[in-house]
């Protein structure tokens, strides 16, 4: 998984986290199954991200010099 990716995925479950702890504060029910929403996404990106790590193997990893 490659670093930005892990980034984007941060983000969008901090965005989410985010959304549904207003939502909740709130009593926004819309917005609190919003920020379920993205933060499942999210967390369903970083794990296919790593599945696809454990398939390339050991060797395709870069080397620091």
């Amino acid at each position: 998984m490659s670093f930005t990716d892990k980034l984007r995925n941060k983000a969008q479950e901090l965005r989410g986290r985010i959304k549904r702890n207003t939502g909740e504060v709130t009593g926004n029910r819309h917005l609190q199954a919003e920020g379920s929403a993205d933060e499942t996404k999210a967390n369903l990106k970083q794990a296919g991200e790593k599945i696809k790590d454990i398939f390339r193997g050991p060797g395709t990893h870069r080397r620091k010099p």
